[in-house]
């Protein structure tokens, strides 16, 4: 069966958070990429407002989208504190567009920033694992070692160097110093 070709930009994967959306062609900076979309949710309605998923996006106080509707596979793009996509909110048409905020190559992820409120909620509390936080992680867990190798190397040379005069000290105070024809001086 032949492969069937999309004309679309952008593809699911298995990204390291779980699923993603990857780009299959070039994306230029300023394009828009696709439209979140799902049920709009009126929050003074009490049955909308109990309702809780991770695909709600909030357009303004009163109006969110929720978009845990399968179609919508703009829920799939991932947070990233340093992102190459953004949401553009149109809160009176009661629509959101991703789109790209710098040029982004076939196999990219792309990924915007989801905002303070869901980062303090969500991914805070279990750390966020987008490229640049993880980056971050890894150089400060190096920096860590580094500091632990050094003090461990301080430690030893003192211990060390403490050995050798605790032995010097021994010798100079002992029997051990000047031994002429086996016999010691006092």
């Amino acid at each position: 069966m032949p492969a069937i070709s999309s004309n679309k930009p952008y593809r699911v994967g298995r990204s390291k958070t779980g699923l993603g959306l990857f780009a299959t062609k070039p994306i230029k900076k300023g394009t828009r990429i696709i439209r979140y979309f799902g049920p709009i949710l009126d929050s003074r309605i009490p049955a909308h407002d109990e309702i809780e998923n991770k695909y709600l996006f909030e357009l303004n106080g009163r109006w969110t989208i929720d978009g845990s509707v399968r179609k919508n596979l703009a829920r799939y793009i991932n947070h990233s504190c340093r992102p190459n996509a953004e949401s553009d909110v149109r809160p009176r048409e009661r629509k959101v567009f991703i789109r790209a905020i710098k040029n982004i190559e076939p196999g990219d992820e792309i990924n915007y920033d989801y905002g303070t409120d869901y980062f303090k909620a969500y991914l805070k509390p279990i750390g966020c694992k987008c490229a640049s936080c993880e980056t971050k992680r890894k150089k400060l867990r190096a920096e860590a070692r580094a500091e632990r190798a050094k003090v461990k190397a301080r430690t030893e040379a003192k211990a060390k160097k403490a050995g050798a005069k605790a032995v010097k000290k021994k010798k100079l105070n002992g029997h051990a110093v000047g031994k002429a024809n086996g016999s010691a001086r006092a």
